[in-house]
């Protein structure tokens, strides 16, 4: 059992989140306030898509770094075609979408067909896209309060209200999603793929995996789950900001990794970046309960990231008799 048990890469994290959110608890009893879980819950969807993602893209060997950038910038050309009358909203979100999934596909295409680097290739994108929310925008948010339609309806409306504590749409979508990532990645030919094309390409390529193809699908997954993310962003707080989503990348990888995703490839978990995103968002909302300031969340990340790791490290070590 004691085995079994080191074998759950999940188990490390879940135990830290407990940990964490009864310290948290005893500190300031107002942490698992009703209205508290609430506000959680509202900002964990958005970034928890991202992290879906990146999960599958890291599994397979590579890292996109671009997905905060089109966070923010695919909010933005949607509200822009939507507010400046070109196209109407529903369009104006079909196309939003259709352009962060191109976008991916270039990435995809420079790191398979160019063997760039893809934390190069993603820099690069991360500026292009970035600087483009900003200049098509001249700077400002764009936002409307007169949208009304299905779409908004559908990402982000109420479902139902106990007291203080709201639950949104979104947070199905989120769980929606990990589910049908997690069946993908440990239950189909597609998920063994992927984790035979991080494990080892030329093996994966000797065995008749198509790993390029596989790379380039999950960099416009990865693409389009972000600029879904943004546009969710954008609906619930009616302004899409073009800097919204800045730092999200990395965040976003350290929350992947620290649910226990190996960096390198080869070995992912959607339930531990799952987890690893209610972990790191406790942390953020933990701190600023207890009376810490929210300027020292990266510090506590930090600190997160290399606990978690030697734990997994001391775990690999164990199962291979290592001293």
């Amino acid at each position: 059992m004691f085995k079994k048990l080191l074998g759950i890469r999940e188990l490390g994290p879940l135990a830290l989140l407990i940990i964490l959110s009864v310290g948290f608890y005893f500190v300031n009893p107002s942490f698992l306030s009703t209205m508290n879980i609430s506000n959680m819950l509202a900002y964990i969807p958005e970034l928890g898509i991202i992290v879906l993602g990146i999960t599958l893209l890291m599994t397979a060997g590579e890292v996109d770094l671009s997905v905060g950038s089109l966070f923010g910038c695919t909010p933005v050309l949607m509200y822009i075609l939507y507010n400046e009358n070109i196209i109407p909203f529903e369009a104006a979100f079909l196309v939003a979408l259709v352009i962060a999934a191109l976008i991916g596909l270039v990435n995809g295409l420079l790191v398979t067909k160019f063997r760039i680097p893809s934390i190069i290739v993603t820099i690069g994108t991360m500026l292009i896209v970035r600087g483009t929310g900003l200049y098509i925008s001249s700077g400002f948010p764009q936002s409307t309060w007169q949208t009304k339609s299905w779409i908004k309806s559908m990402l982000i409306s109420s479902v139902g209200e106990i007291g203080e504590f709201k639950l949104l749409t979104s947070l199905i979508w989120f769980f929606g999603l990990a589910v049908v990532m997690h069946f993908v990645l440990t239950n189909t030919r597609f998920g063994n793929w992927i984790q035979a094309t991080g494990g080892n390409v030329k093996t994966a390529r000797a065995r008749g995996v198509d790993t390029d193809k596989v790379k380039i699908v999950l960099f416009v997954i990865c693409s389009l789950l972000a600029g879904f993310a943004g546009i969710m962003n954008a609906l619930r707080v009616h302004a899409a900001y073009p800097i919204s989503g800045t730092g999200y990348e990395m965040e976003a990888i350290a929350m992947v990794v620290v649910g226990g995703t190996v960096l390198w490839g080869g070995k992912g978990t959607i339930i531990g970046s799952v987890i690893g995103v209610f972990l790191l968002r406790a942390i953020r909302n933990g701190i600023i309960v207890i009376g810490i300031p929210g300027l020292a969340y990266n510090i506590f990340v930090g600190l997160v990231i290399i606990l978690m790791m030697m734990i997994h490290s001391l775990i690999t070590r164990a199962k291979r008799g290592e001293g």
